[in-house]
């Protein structure tokens, strides 16, 4: 761990200083007309946010998606009015009018940063920790696609992932995951600053951590710095120099600061945290840094100036870049194609075709297994398609054969072309990198583990719903059918649980040509985050030219699988996943007893939403009111589709350790009982 030394100047002046509390008033201003906010974080962080912009951070606000500019990420999102501040001054389209907007409906300026919404804004922050790892995902990335498309002399990609971190941030476990694997993989290009302000919304840190973060961080592989005064210029530009110098390791810059600088009475004080300073604190504050007590939302013409440099310095850097594009183009056109596709989050053309069709002759098959097959059959095609597993590959069937790993070593360079990514055992901070992955563009990420561990990184699955990241979940062991590891990694309440995140389609296919169909709608047709739900056990392969379905329906959601015999259906069995086929057993019994039932495989709640009403209401005609469904796991949600006088056949309660097919039986998934159900159903309708 090393202090930085001011042993060059970068040419700070009295203007750099008006520029810093140009940021702290903005950011006062606006939490006090919203009476709403945070803002001791943004007047405590001013002095090393403006260094990072002014003088570091490669950005263009003519074209936000400038594809190597820095990123920067303010993962510490409540303190968002110190990053609206920046972007304003440094002529996003974030107006001063946007900036008075603060937290209000309809606003560019919500309270936490959200990606997609205020140009600027690399990643959606709030939740401590979150941008923290989706930071460590954008390095990897980066990594990634240097070391797949540069050539000597020829860099496409060659970029910093910048972010201000607070004590909350490193609170949180999910950042001791993403830094431990930072750490591990050497990603060099990565620089977080650390706002050390020692407040937390309790009071001092201290009352609950205590740790010496430098040697923490120093014992994950970082290159660790000190800066004892957050408000030093040269201390603050000469630390990230020396950390933009170390390439075989992150760097963690610890800044002493003090939340709240320049409030006469709530400097240092946890009551700045999450409230606004007070009419009269905010004018004491502003006296005593040298302002205008009666201005509000004051920016001086020389302070915009000064900002409209970096700006400029940026659209030359972009300029060159493209320069260096169309030359690159010219000496290696099929790499250029693929990088330009890459870039634009297209797949390449014809890519489907590479999709296995399974033959239902063949032996049953787990979809998990169908699902790896998939994988390794498209990703010769698709050379930015990246990802892995929380340390469950062979049982997920994520890893691509044969292709290079992400290789391990300690203070060295790494091989960083693999595109087989080890998370290691840390299913929250894989779900935050695929999120920094995704939204860093150029590479099509997945992760996997049990369906049971995604509640382990349940946070950063909502959070790409909410920031529309392109993500793809590889959910395996989807049911009591994993059998003997019993009730802790059999997962009941997942399906609804994941089901009920606004923006994530849930896909649990019933067989393998479902599984392939699958991955096609995750890849291209769905534009966010995508869960595939897949079995360990094995389940048929469905001879579909038997008169049953074809699997390609699977991008409605839900489809007639199989056709009650006769005029009309007297009854709907609704399947999920490996329960499509206990369904058309099912439906086998009730013929024997004379009753019509139609079968519907429902893969997917999400997909079948956003179908036409006319296309739900002939899959589900509303006078059919006796309806079905089955699924190994919780029956919580099922009564949209089954309706108040359908039956649901399902677990609501915790699994149990056997074998996964005395499971079935004891648990009563079978179709024995879903034609028990259904005979319920009918009288109950019949009265």
């Amino acid at each position: 761990m090393t202090e930085a030394a001011s042993d060059s100047s970068a040419c700070f002046t009295e203007l750099d200083q008006l520029a810093v509390n140009t940021i702290r008033t903005l950011a006062i201003d606006a939490v006090q007309k919203a009476n709403s906010g945070h803002p001791g974080m943004p007047m405590g962080a001013a002095a090393m946010a403006h260094v990072l912009f002014s003088r570091h951070l490669r950005f263009c606000p003519s074209d936000p998606s400038w594809f190597d500019r820095d990123r920067f990420i303010l993962s510490a999102g409540h303190g968002s009015m110190l990053l609206y501040s920046l972007l304003h001054l440094s002529g996003y389209e974030v107006s001063v009018d946007d900036l008075k907007d603060f937290r209000q409906w309809g606003s560019v300026t919500p309270g936490h940063p959200e990606r997609g919404l205020t140009p600027g804004v690399e990643v959606t922050t709030g939740p401590l920790g979150q941008g923290f790892a989706n930071g460590v995902g954008m390095a990897a990335a980066e990594a990634f696609l240097a070391h797949t498309f540069n050539r000597p002399g020829r860099e496409l990609v060659n970029h910093f992932t910048y972010a201000i971190v607070s004590d909350g941030d490193l609170m949180e476990g999910v950042s001791a995951e993403a830094a431990s694997l930072a750490g591990h993989l050497g990603l060099g290009k990565l620089v977080y600053l650390y706002d050390d302000n020692h407040i937390t919304i309790e009071g001092p840190t201290a009352l609950a951590f205590s740790e010496d973060v430098g040697h923490r961080f120093s014992s994950y592989g970082w290159h660790v710095l000190q800066v004892t005064d957050g408000n030093d210029f040269e201390l603050l530009h000469q630390a990230v120099c020396r950390a933009k110098e170390v390439l075989d390791r992150p760097s963690l810059v610890m800044v002493r600061t003090r939340i709240a600088y320049g409030s006469p009475n709530k400097e240092d004080s946890a009551d700045a945290h999450g409230a606004p300073l007070g009419v009269e604190e905010v004018r004491l504050t502003k006296r005593a840094l040298g302002w205008d007590e009666e201005a509000e939302f004051l920016v001086p013409e020389e302070v915009r100036a000064l900002y409209r440099q970096a700006a400029e310095r940026g659209a030359t850097a972009r300029e060159a870049w493209q320069a260096g594009v169309a030359v690159y183009e010219q000496e290696y056109p099929q790499e250029a194609a693929q990088f330009m596709r890459a870039v634009a989050g297209e797949l390449p053309e014809g890519w489907a075709n590479a999709l296995p069709v399974f033959d239902p002759n063949d032996k049953a098959l787990a979809t998990r297994v169908a699902s790896g097959k998939v994988l390794n059959a498209i990703a010769p095609l698709i050379p930015t398609l990246v990802g892995g597993s929380a340390d469950l590959g062979p049982s997920n069937n994520t890893t691509l054969k044969p292709t290079d790993e992400w290789l391990p070593g300690t203070f060295q360079r790494r091989f960083r072309g693999g595109r087989n990514f080890h998370f290691g055992v840390r299913e929250h901070g894989m779900g935050g990198l695929l999120n920094g992955m995704a939204q860093h563009g150029g590479v099509f990420p997945y992760g996997g583990t049990f369906l049971v561990f995604s509640d382990y990184m349940r946070p950063s699955i909502r959070l790409a719903a909410l920031s529309s990241a392109h993500v793809v979940y590889v959910f395996t062991h989807d049911s009591i059918g994993l059998g003997e590891d019993g009730p802790t990694h059999q997962p009941i309440e997942h399906l609804a649980s994941l089901r009920a995140i606004p923006d994530l389609v849930v896909i649990r296919p019933s067989d393998a040509n479902e599984v392939s169909v699958a991955w096609r709608v995750a890849l291209e047709e769905v534009r966010g985050p995508c869960a595939l739900v897949l079995t360990r056990q094995s389940v048929p392969t469905f001879d579909r030219a038997t008169g049953l379905g074809p699997a390609e329906d699977l991008v409605r959601g839900a489809y007639v699988m199989a056709e009650a015999a006769g005029e009309g259906p007297d009854v709907i069995l609704i399947g999920t996943g490996s329960e499509v086929s206990v369904a058309l057993e099912a439906r086998a019994l009730l013929a024997e007893e004379g009753v019509r039932a139609r079968v519907v495989a429902m893969p997917s709640f999400e997909l079948f939403e956003m179908q036409q009403r006319e296309y739900r209401e002939s899959v589900f005609p509303p006078d059919v009111e006796a309806r079905v469904s089955v699924e190994a796991a919780s029956t919580f949600g099922w009564e949209r589709y089954v309706g108040l006088k359908g039956r649901t056949v399902g677990i609501d309660r915790f699994g149990a350790s056997a074998p996964a097919e005395r499971l079935y039986v004891e648990f009563g998934i079978t179709a024995e009982r879903v034609a028990a159900e259904a005979q319920v159903a009918l009288a109950g309708i019949r009265g």
